[in-house]
């Protein structure tokens, strides 16, 4: 008996294609940037569509011009719709965009008109 055995037809495992052996698999990375002036939209949509998500400062826009900003939000809410990517806010100063593949979640938590008890 032999060290080593006949592989049958059925160990053999289907080779890739030479199209499959070119293609990489995507990394998909969280990235942090300013929002400085609207050209920066091309690059965020460049980058969203690259697969990255990205989490924008708006302040340096909006010391400048609050225009712009509503502009360049308004263009990347676009964006993200027609393409089936998600984009929200983060508080007063951050905006999340993100590709198709990612969603953002929403808490659906119903408003009270209660007052909330500080008290200990």
């Amino acid at each position: 008996m032999g060290l080593f055995r006949k592989s049958s037809k059925e160990d053999e495992k289907p080779t890739a294609t030479s199209e499959e052996e070119n293609v990489a698999p995507a990394k998909t990375y969280l990235k942090a940037m300013p929002l400085r002036d609207l050209s920066d939209v091309e690059t965020i949509k460049n980058e969203v569509m690259d697969g990255n998500i990205l989490i924008l400062r708006i302040t340096p826009l909006a010391s400048k011009s609050i225009e712009d900003v509503k502009k360049a939000i308004n263009d990347l809410y676009e964006f993200a719709e027609s393409n089936g990517g998600d984009i929200a806010r983060l508080g007063e100063e951050r905006v999340v965009i993100c590709p198709p593949n990612i969603r953002i979640w929403r808490e659906n938590a119903p408003v009270s008109s209660e007052a909330i008890s500080t008290a200990a």
